[in-house]
């Protein structure tokens, strides 16, 4: 595996700026994960490294070797994109030998059959081997497109939101696989999604985008507890964090204007009163939704809590992070 790094990467597409002198070290065995909305420049990142697209400015190193000037072929990269992109009229073993086939490998034929035979067990795909690409699930079919990236035992893997399109058991049962295999592997992964979930439960490092900048990089937890600014502080958790003016509470630092906290970070028992307007009962939680001086906040209450609508309570609270006008931190 190899070490990814990208320094002062900037990119357009005529007058729309995809990414902006964006630097950042993907290390050797690493899961990054890259994440943001649409438009953040997630997948602008991941071209840019495959070769699919060249930089206007800036390098991109792969394992300490300047890759601008690479081809495609020459970076030894693999990329599984949200589409399942299998060959139709192939049957799955067929798909999975096709990469191994190239010029450029020159696989002999017996370590053809033992790639194959690791993947498709790896993959729980062993019994599917005969099988046409149309005759599988959905599901299958992903864990096909990404057997053809793992037979080829890349520097890189690049990983597109290969999961979106997927339900969302079959999103769950994938994640803990993809991140067994990366672990198992070793291997060096990019991968890019907006949904939060995967970046805190597979990366070992996440990098925020916004709009063609990476505004942090750090581990999911770093990222959660300490966000630069209201951005990124919104880009991990679920509910979402509480964002509301400074001054909603007492205690405002100097230059704050406005207030984050974290639902688990609301305590309940003293402080402002405030009234529950709606209660979430979702099994291994239980949501408030408050309403303080006409704002809404969300909040966690113990599970089997006894709290109803338009029951008064107080809270003060915790751990909070102050922004400025700017949305940036103030503390």
């Amino acid at each position: 595996m190899a070490e990814v790094r990208l320094q002062s990467v900037s990119k357009s597409f005529g007058a729309q700026t995809a990414l902006e002198e964006v630097s950042l070290t993907v290390d050797d065995g690493a899961f990054v994960v890259l994440l943001g909305p649409t438009g953040a420049g997630k997948t602008t990142t991941l071209r840019l490294i495959s070769g699919l697209d060249k930089p206007d400015q800036g390098q991109i190193f792969i394992n300490g070797q300047d890759a601008v000037g690479l081809t495609p072929a020459q970076r030894n990269i693999a990329m599984v994109f949200q589409q399942y992109s299998l060959y139709p009229h192939l049957t799955v073993l067929e798909n999975l030998t096709f990469p191994l086939k190239s010029p450029m490998l020159r696989t002999p034929a017996d370590e053809i059959q033992r790639k194959i035979e690791e993947v498709a067990e790896i993959l729980q795909i062993t019994h599917k081997l005969g099988n046409k690409a149309t005759e599988l699930s959905g599901g299958e079919m992903q864990r096909v497109s990404i057997g053809r990236a793992l037979v080829r035992n890349p520097q890189v893997y690049l990983m597109d939101e290969p999961l979106s399109s997927l339900d969302a058991k079959l999103r769950s049962d994938l994640r803990i696989e993809l991140k067994r295999i990366q672990a198992n592997l070793g291997a060096t992964m990019l991968y890019v999604t907006h949904d939060q979930i995967e970046a805190m439960t597979m990366a070992t490092h996440v990098g925020v985008l916004d709009h063609g900048r990476l505004v942090q990089f750090g581990s999911p937890r770093e990222i959660y507890a300490d966000p630069v600014s209201i951005y990124a502080a919104g880009r991990l958790g679920s509910p979402k964090i509480n964002i509301v003016p400074a001054d909603l509470f007492p205690g405002a630092p100097a230059g704050a204007a406005s207030l984050g906290l974290r639902p688990e970070h609301i305590s309940i028992g003293d402080g402002i009163e405030t009234e529950v307007v709606r209660v979430e009962y979702l099994g291994d939680q239980t949501r408030l939704h408050l309403k303080v001086n006409g704002i809404d906040l969300i909040t966690l209450a113990e599970v089997h809590t006894t709290l109803k609508k338009g029951d008064l309570i107080a809270i003060r609270p915790q751990n909070p992070l102050y922004f400025d006008a700017n949305g940036d931190r103030v503390n």
